[in-house]
């Protein structure tokens, strides 16, 4: 890692504090009224936790607002498309869901900028270079949200991670802050075709590269 990086991630993680304490603060009557919403509309927990994977891997739990309806099979509520609701829809468009989260980057456990949180499942489906998304914090927010968001494919959205761990700089966060606010109010890139969010990641990683990463 470069000294300038090195020091930038310091000065990141003053950032980061500063900004989730005073978001959690001034968002406050906000988080109170989507929660009696999703408490209205999806009933309890009004909290979604799941592990996700951090820093170097580290496992943590995220937190956001719930969106979709408990597994019903009797109802048919079984897969993402079927538990989404228009409730659920608009809260994942105008990302409030992620409001929770602030308490993440304020714990430590993410950043305000950073690749986003991905399922544990994922982690060994890596090759090396996507691996290297997990030498910083994950983010609720980055270069790949910013330039697709879920409609990107796969390789490209993991090599954006990529490209922001290599690229990462006070202006590059500030740039993606003020995209991400463009985004999210043209609710653009929200979800992949056929799918509530993103697809499934399965794997890139051909068997010449995974021996030669097992070599």
């Amino acid at each position: 890692m470069g000294t300038s990086k090195k020091k930038y991630d310091y000065l990141k993680r003053a950032i980061d504090i500063v900004g989730s304490g005073v978001a959690l603060v001034a968002l406050s009557p906000i988080i109170g009224a989507v929660g009696l919403a999703v408490r209205s509309k999806l009933g309890s927990p009004i909290i979604f936790q799941q592990e996700r994977p951090g820093k170097d891997g580290k496992i943590f739990t995220i937190y956001k607002f719930r969106s979709m309806l408990d597994v019903d099979e009797a109802k048919g509520l079984v897969s993402n498309e079927d538990r989404i609701t228009s409730f659920g829809q608009k809260l994942r468009s105008t990302s409030l869901d992620e409001l929770p989260s602030l308490w993440n980057v304020l714990r430590g456990d993410m950043s305000l900028v950073g690749p986003r949180p991905l399922h544990v499942r994922y982690l060994p489906r890596y090759n090396a270079h996507q691996r290297r998304r997990h030498e910083v914090r994950p983010g609720i927010t980055g270069l790949a949200q910013v330039s697709g968001r879920n409609l990107l494919n796969w390789s490209d959205r993991l090599d954006m991670d990529v490209e922001y761990v290599e690229q990462r700089s006070l202006s590059l966060d500030c740039q993606i802050v003020w995209k991400t606010v463009a985004a999210v109010l043209d609710r653009s890139g929200i979800s992949a075709e056929g799918h509530v969010a993103s697809s499934e990641f399965t794997g890139a990683a051909t068997a010449n590269q995974q021996a030669a990463d097992a070599a």
